[in-house]
């Protein structure tokens, strides 16, 4: 069942759903606005000119206002909000429409698992032939929750737990 704007406000007011800072403005019928924030991260060059798996990948931050996304470019942001999910809550990430009809391409894994607490990275790319300024504080998509048949059996506590600021990949803490 995906949420609505009343169930979404009561459960930030009771405290079962955390996100902050968060307006009434955000709120939307089915779904919370969330904003970008103020760090990105690029993958550092490599003298092989590749990156694999098996190793930590180094990533250049920044914290910025704004950002120039150049055409082509790939970029890790953040969102303002920090959000805490109950178990049996997950949500999905959606990129705002607007933004994807200027070739600004916004995606995370699309998924926020029960359990999650965090920032949320989001990932961007330019599709465009033009550069695009970001600017923080500016809304670049939505969040719409759904509640599951009951709380997870193990509820996220991964290795993205607790991430704030332009998170880089973990994969290679995999085991397989």
């Amino acid at each position: 069942m995906i949420l609505s704007d009343y169930t979404i406000k009561k459960m930030i007011g009771d405290g079962t759903l955390e996100i902050s800072p968060v307006t009434d403005d955000q709120i939307q019928p089915a779904s919370v606005d969330i904003r970008l924030g103020r760090t990105f991260s690029v993958i550092e060059d490599s003298s092989a000119g590749i990156v694999d798996l098996e190793n930590e990948i180094q990533y250049k931050t920044i914290t910025a206002d704004r950002y120039l996304l150049l055409p082509g470019q790939f970029v890790l942001a953040t969102t303002m909000e920090y959000i805490r999910l109950p178990d049996d809550l997950t949500a999905f990430v959606e990129g705002r429409s607007s933004l994807g009809r200027m070739g600004l391409f916004i995606q995370n894994a699309g998924w926020v698992d029960p359990g999650f607490a965090g920032e949320i990275t989001l990932e961007l790319f330019n599709a465009n032939r033009c550069a695009i300024e970001l600017s923080s504080g500016r809304r670049v998509g939505q969040l719409v929750f759904a509640r599951m048949d009951r709380n997870a059996e193990h509820p996220y506590r991964g290795k993205y737990q607790g991430q704030r600021g332009a998170t880089g990949s973990k994969v290679f803490l995999d085991e397989g």
